[in-house]
């Protein structure tokens, strides 16, 4: 998406963050009816009039994310500074956990030492097979990696009753496992506050809702999560209510994917808030690599196990003009 002001900056953002990569046609030409003539520093109140918009479009919540990344890049170009700093830069790197990938425990073991020695401190996965299967390749992966390793379980392709979540939660805690990833779908509220109030170990829940800031709030509110996720493909303004709402229940927000250009929303994004832990990192170039494919020169992809925005103005994005516009297929 771009977005032009009448002193000629541009604002530019990929809409989605490699997937959910489509913004409907009618909803752009209601952006265009709601946006164009305001003032493109006034975000607060652009993003007001678009959530209550939202109701009427009987559109997807989130839809103007990239809209309102747009604006915050145009505030950087304008201030001359890069969207890290206009936030608040907490830190100039953050640490990465990396996505580990094998069919067999053998795979992932190897995959799992290839990360550690790539220097990634901390390792997620996304075993899919029963409760006790899936403990026995936690225990595994633990064993491997030692004690100084964060180590995090994704339960997203799982299918746990509630009884089969309790009982892995339990040994994820022997594991001292970081957090337990969507234990249950989003959708049962109370058996997920019920497993909060059983389980020591953090539950990082509502990654299906984390694009309603409302619902996403009440769940942490309600203690039916410990933990918020949140994407800014949804847009940093909405990521940052969210952030601080934890920060005030004393909790964290933690970000899924790269969140927009390929991964540079995101690692500004883990460098200007305080209370998160991780960049998302998903190995073999398929969520930031990719960029090059339309002429992005600076995908966010992290080194030693560290990320870094770009040091440019706004989000930092640096294109190669030419290859985009002969691989652009359509203007609306």
């Amino acid at each position: 998406m771009h977005v032009s002001t009448d002193e000629g900056i541009e604002g530019m953002c990929t809409v989605g963050d490699v997937r959910y990569t489509a913004l409907a046609v009618d909803d752009l030409e209601q952006l265009r009816l709601l946006v164009i003539g305001e003032d493109p520093f006034d975000r607060e109140r652009l993003y007001a009039r678009l959530r209550r918009a939202t109701r009427h479009m009987f559109t997807g919540l989130g839809w103007f994310g990239a809209f309102d990344n747009c604006l915050w890049d145009i505030a950087g170009k304008a201030a001359g500074l890069p969207v890290s700093v206009l936030v608040g830069r907490v830190r100039d790197a953050a640490p990465a956990y990396y996505n580990i990938r094998g069919d067999s425990i053998e795979a992932v073991i190897a995959d799992t030492r290839a990360a550690i020695a790539a220097g990634f401190p901390a390792i997620k996965d996304h075993f899919h097979r029963s409760g006790r299967e899936n403990a026995s390749w936690c225990e595994a992966v633990r064993s491997a990696v030692g004690d100084a390793i964060d180590l995090m379980h994704d339960a997203a392709g799982c299918d746990y009753s509630f009884a089969e979540a309790a009982d892995l939660g339990q040994a994820l805690e022997r594991l001292d496992y970081r957090w337990f990833e969507e234990p249950l779908p989003d959708r049962h509220q109370e058996r997920l506050a019920e497993l909060c109030r059983r389980l020591d170990i953090p539950v990082l829940s509502a990654e299906t809702l984390m694009n309603d800031v409302d619902l996403s709030a009440q769940w942490l509110i309600s203690g039916t999560t410990d933990l918020l996720r949140a994407n800014a493909r949804h847009g940093l303004t909405p990521a940052l209510k969210l952030s601080h709402l934890a920060e005030l229940h004393g909790t964290n927000i933690e970000f899924n994917g790269p969140g927009g250009l390929f991964g540079i929303v995101h690692a500004h994004v883990v460098c200007s808030i305080a209370n998160t832990s991780y960049y998302e990192y998903f190995p073999g170039g398929t969520r930031d690599e990719e960029g090059k494919a339309i002429g992005l020169l600076n995908p966010a992809v992290p080194v030693q196990g560290q990320i870094s925005p770009p040091g440019g103005p706004g989000w930092g994005a640096e294109w190669d003009r030419a290859y985009f516009e002969k691989v652009r297929v359509a203007v609306l």
